[in-house]
């Protein structure tokens, strides 16, 4: 069963460490990883900062060789070990999930740790998109001593699976 969708998602970043923050969820309080550098009003591809702004949550990927589908009124589908996403910032399929081998710059999703088992696409610079303003800006699984993302916004995977159960097609992810 899906309970009631929440509006928003909002993130609060600690002002202690500033790669450290709290999303809150409806009544949930949780801890998160952001970008080594904090929030920025003005990204740019590898500037290790996550952005600030709001942000649709738009489609969930998750590795069935580790976890169940997770319960959520977003789309979701399994990953492939042929998943990735282009990181080539003149590239043309900039910002997009791609088939690996590829011929441009391009991370896997499919990775050994675990913090891509359940990825959350964010309408960060996918419509529209602009060349070079960042890529692969995720909600994803935290590392366990919550270690700074690349930009992304990371959580533990319970908290994870009890937020997309709050989520759905109009939810946003606050993080200014």
């Amino acid at each position: 069963m899906i309970t009631r969708t929440v509006e928003h998602l909002r993130l609060f970043v600690n002002p202690r460490d500033k790669s450290r923050a709290i999303l809150r969820a409806g009544n949930l309080a949780i801890p998160a990883a952001i970008g080594a550098r904090g929030l920025t009003r003005r990204p740019r591809e590898g500037d290790r900062a996550t952005p600030a702004g709001a942000f649709g949550l738009m489609e969930v990927f998750y590795r069935p060789d580790r976890v169940r589908r997770p319960r959520t009124a977003l789309p979701a589908r399994p990953l492939r070990p042929d998943d990735g996403w282009c990181d080539e910032a003149f590239h043309r399929a900039y910002n997009r999930p791609v088939r690996l081998p590829f011929a441009a710059s391009a991370e896997s999703l499919w990775r050994e740790d675990h913090i891509y088992d359940i990825i959350v696409v964010i309408n960060f610079n996918v419509e529209p998109r602009r060349q070079g303003l960042g890529s692969a800006i995720f909600f994803h699984i935290a590392r366990e001593d919550f270690s700074p993302t690349l930009g992304c916004i990371a959580i533990p995977e319970a908290a994870m699976r009890k937020v997309l159960r709050m989520s759905g097609p109009r939810t946003r992810l606050i993080t200014a």
